[in-house]
């Protein structure tokens, strides 16, 4: 048994080792067939990077966040690498039975971790295999996360590693049975009861039970590297590698998600400029090989756990959509080509061959057919993403957000929709009408921008504008940017009248901009339209520049006299002018108004003291909540409102589910499966709330909409009310009228002067 074990070991080891550096080596040169990054982008901050990549690992800041499954994880991931000198030990072991390690070999601390790990690491893995079955898609549904990843090789990863956690148990008692171990100690504390059960057999029994471990564990173990090796497009086993530097290389060296800012449209490596593009510029993303060589670690990484597409609204919803599907698709689409592409195959931009017929001979013919198929069409064309899954996408982030690897599926999403509307004019024909209307309105609904003021002749207060009863922005504390939904639909008009009656009740110096600003573009860069959304950026930003004074510099300090800040009620506009106006040249603060009102009223500038009284749930938008981290302030808000008890729907905060606005689905009809905001509505029901709160235009549609669809249905009492958190602050603010018809004062604040 012995040499059988040595022979059998040394051959595994040898053949892994060669066939582990040549996948190695493959995969560094698939991942340069990818496009580059704008210079710095991806290696700023080295020690920052380093920090951020070993506290996501030790802190499993993802994965901890789903319970047991976390801690499970970490033993598991923890024991791989931390355990790697037991098979050194173990070969070893294949020599001389009761051999152990030089100098730590008999050192306690030493041998207490590797039993503790050890032990652990078997424990955590059969509690991964247990959940892996317990959600086994047995049944019809999308219920399961493990819908669609490959079970074979899950099973087969997981196999390993519960065989070799038990070799490594095994190997410590036997080492226990052998040195003679007479009770319980520190170094065996876990497997005494098994080191004393061994301790009954003789020497020659001991000894070949190590040989067989020992063996067990390294075949195990290189049989293990041998098939990774030979499939370089195994997630489940190569993201334990691949993950480290995708985490070091995301796009934030903090550790901040990949949300927020859509990354600008560059081709080679830099940014184009949209006013001369280059001749050779490509727009979007139409081959595998236009992604950057970060977009190809994104799709080699995923572990297919299956957490992006649980989270998905469009999955959850009946559309084909699945995160993790379409990740698993581009890699496997990117891998399978990869010999044709590093044989020099390929398109110039003028669409001839890059490699002769002589240069391709030797490609497989799979790569070559994998070559031929287009990279976004239907089934019937034999595309590798269909041009549904596409459009299904509201970039609402809970894909990015949960991901334990840090995978940045949205930019891979936007890049090949910019493709598909810039050169392929292939888009939902909804959308075409949206975009015309930007383009000629400079809002979506085509309305003319003097409509912007309207709603300034419906308050009983003076609303100051830019240019007309100000010069510019010194003159006040905050620009308050209404937005197109704010100015222009009438239900998010009510949320824009009572911000700005609140504004005006705690006596805060605001204005507003005359009129001439367009839309921030958020629609259009989100549909894949970037031209127009630089170019209307680009005029806002102007127009803003102009608004705050910016030439206007104080004699003291020469800087602008007028601080930048700008108040916005919708999280769409906040997140484009604060988060990717600065690409444009615009740099503001900017805040949403739940933050402003929540400080008026910790300050005492406003004191709701009114009761409302009810049920309410809160709804959090997508782009306040994930892509910008304001969860606190609405729900302070609403605690701070007598009368009300706060219910907290199943999904919410960074699990929140999305009303199906974003991404330029607001202005995209909903075909296929279930309508994204009556998901919604049907989880806010299921409390039996009075009130459904939000902080969202384009929330508020959709929620009003799917609310108001359930009262015809019947399904909804008819007292059910959907409104924007400033609307029940202002509720509660204002002093309550007596029968008789006159105001109580009692109770009505002072405003106090602004600072």
């Amino acid at each position: 048994m012995q040499l059988a074990a040595i022979i059998v070991s040394l051959v595994l080891i040898v053949v892994g080792v060669a066939l582990f550096g040549r996948a190695l080596l493959q995969l560094f040169n698939f991942m340069r067939l990818g496009q580059p990054v704008p210079a710095g982008t991806r290696t700023d901050n080295p020690y920052q990077r380093a920090v951020t990549v070993v506290r996501e690992f030790l802190g499993h800041t993802r994965m901890n966040r789903w319970g047991i499954v976390g801690v499970a994880h970490w033993f598991v991931a923890v024991g791989f690498f931390t355990l790697l000198l037991t098979i050194v030990n173990a070969i070893g072991q294949l020599f001389k039975a009761d051999w152990i390690l030089p100098v730590i070999g008999e050192w306690a601390p030493y041998n207490i971790y590797v039993e503790f790990i050890g032990t652990m690491t078997v424990l955590g893995i059969l509690v991964l295999i247990a959940i892996r079955q317990l959600s086994h898609p047995r049944t019809p549904g999308r219920k399961s996360r493990f819908a669609g990843s490959n079970f074979g090789q899950a099973y087969f990863v997981e196999a390993v590693i519960l065989i070799v956690g038990v070799c490594i148990f095994m190997l410590h008692a036997l080492e226990g049975a052998q040195h003679h171990v007479d009770g319980y100690e520190a170094s065996f504390f876990i497997s005494y009861p098994v080191v004393s059960w061994l301790k009954g057999m003789d020497v020659s029994t001991l000894q070949n039970l190590t040989y067989f471990f020992a063996g067990l564990k390294i075949a195990t173990s290189f049989i293990w590297m041998i098939v990774v090796a030979l499939k370089t497009d195994m997630g489940v086993a190569w993201h334990r590698f691949l993950a480290f530097p995708n985490i070091y290389f995301k796009r934030n060296a903090t550790g901040e998600t990949s949300l927020g800012a859509l990354l600008p449209m560059t081709s080679g490596g830099k940014p184009i400029d949209f006013t001369d593009p280059g001749e050779d510029d490509v727009f979007g993303v139409s081959q595998v090989e236009q992604f950057s060589w970060k977009g190809l670690l994104d799709f080699s990484t995923c572990t297919e756990c299956g957490r992006c597409q649980s989270q998905c609204p469009a999955w959850n919803t009946g559309k084909p959509l699945s995160p993790k599907l379409l990740i698993m698709s581009l890699r496997d689409h990117a891998h399978a080509k990869a010999p044709y592409l590093l044989a020099g195959g390929g398109k110039t931009v003028e669409g001839e061959e890059k490699a002769s017929e002589e240069q391709l001979a030797s490609v497989p013919a799979a790569a070559l057919a994998e070559a031929e198929r287009p990279l976004i069409g239907t089934a019937e064309e034999n595309g590798v993403i269909d041009p549904d899954v596409l459009w299904s996408c509201t970039t609402c982030g809970a894909c990015v957000e949960q991901c334990p690897v840090d995978i940045e599926h949205v930019d891979h999403i936007v890049d090949m929709r910019r493709y598909q509307v810039m050169i392929e004019s292939a888009f939902p024909s909804e959308a075409g009408t949206m975009l015309k209307n930007l383009e000629k309105k400079g809002n979506p609904w085509g309305l003319a921008k003097k409509q912007r003021l309207e709603w300034t002749k419906e308050v009983d207060f003076e609303v100051p504008v830019v240019g007309k009863d100000i010069e510019d922005l010194t003159e006040v504390e905050y620009l308050y940017w209404v937005g197109c939904a704010g100015a222009l639909e009438d239900r998010a008009k009510k949320t824009t009248k009572a911000f700005a009656e609140l504004l005006h009740i705690a006596g805060v110096k605001f204005a507003i901009m005359g009129g001439d600003e367009k839309c921030t573009g958020d629609s259009a860069r989100r549909l894949g339209n970037e031209p127009l959304f630089q170019e209307l950026g680009m005029e806002n930003v102007a127009a803003l520049n102009m608004a705050f004074g910016e030439d206007d510099e104080d004699e003291s300090t020469k800087k602008p006299k007028s601080a930048k800040k700008i108040v916005a009620t919708c999280p769409h506009c906040l997140n484009t002018i604060g988060n990717e106006y600065p690409q444009l040249g615009g740099d503001y603060e900017v805040i949403h108004h739940t933050q402003l009102l929540q400080h008026l009223v910790d300050e005492g500038k406003l004191v709701p003291v009114t009761p409302v009284e009810g049920i309410i749930t809160y709804h959090d938008p997508c782009y306040l909540g994930r892509h910008n981290k304001i969860y606190t302030p609405p729900r302070e808000i609403i605690g701070k409102v007598p009368g009300l008890r706060n219910e907290e729907m199943h999904r919410h905060k960074e699990r929140g589910f999305c009303c199906g606005a974003g991404g330029a689905r607001m202005w995209m009809e909903e075909r296929i499966g279930k309508r994204i905001n009556n998901e919604r509505v049907d989880e806010a029901l299921s409390l039996n709330p009075d009130i459904v709160s939000t902080a969202c235009p384009f929330c508020l549609v959709m929620l009003t909409d799917s609310v108001n669809g359930k009262k015809n249905e019947g399904k909804a009492k008819e007292s059910i009310q959907v409104v924007d958190v400033a609307q029940l602050l202002l509720d509660s603010v204002k002093t309550p009228v007596d029968p008789a018809g006159e105001a109580e004062t009692e109770n009505e604040p002072e405003p106090a002067p602004v600072k």
